[in-house]
């Protein structure tokens, strides 16, 4: 199993930690009481090591394609007023992740990163629906060859405290690579022209990087 690099310091500190107290249980307790701490411990690395994975996802699409940019559950589908960066009305399409999804964050459109932001925030629960505006998040825009500007959000949760970022202005963004990740948890919001072809409805499931969530005028 292909494990992500965010997740290669996490494991390799957690399996010495793990380590060094299953040695010290099976040394000072009875082997009852040992096991009701080893097994859990183990148990929560077996985890650890499933939340991180990076499983190889190779889809063919085309240039108006948009392809759903992380695994998970479509939470919200609705036409609002997009206020930081396109200032016009777009659909959101919001896909909620739980710690047992792939959380690697692939561009749903290809072209050119015209504009990324970290915004600082807070750690409500990722299906609130002020989370998109008030919680910790990033911004970024790419423009496509066809001219339209898609914004997409990642959003920290509850639990989801760590926010990466890989996306930079200028860079070439493909459909389906990976330009950031969320550790345990969250949300993804992209914003599409009302003109885009909705492929998928509220309570859809959607494979990052495979699968192709609505299409472009």
């Amino acid at each position: 199993m292909k494990l992500h690099r965010e997740g290669k310091f996490i494991l390799a500190v957690s399996f010495l930690a793990f380590l060094i107290i299953c040695l010290l249980s099976a040394y000072f307790l009875k082997f009852h009481w040992a096991l009701l701490i080893i097994l859990p411990l183990w148990i929560l690395f077996g985890f650890f090591l499933w939340f991180f994975r990076n499983p190889d996802r190779n889809g063919n699409f085309q240039p108006k394609d948009v392809v759903a940019p992380v695994d998970g559950k479509v939470v919200v589908l609705e036409e609002v007023e997009e206020n930081e960066f396109l200032k016009c009305r777009c659909i959101q399409l919001s896909i909620f992740m739980s710690p047992l999804n792939v959380h690697v964050n692939r561009y749903p459109v290809s072209g050119k990163v015209i504009y990324t932001k970290y915004h600082p925030g807070k750690y409500l629960v990722a299906f609130h629906p002020k989370s998109s505006e008030l919680n910790e998040r990033t911004t970024v825009v790419v423009e496509t060859l066809g001219g339209s500007q898609v914004l997409f959000r990642q959003i920290a949760g509850a639990v989801a405290r760590r926010i990466v970022l890989y996306s930079k202005n200028g860079d070439s963004a493909v459909s389906g690579n990976e330009y950031g990740f969320i550790k345990f948890g969250s949300r993804l919001d992209v914003f599409l022209p009302l003109e885009t072809k909705i492929l998928v409805k509220v309570g859809d499931k959607t494979k990052g990087g495979i699968q192709k969530i609505a299409e472009l005028n």
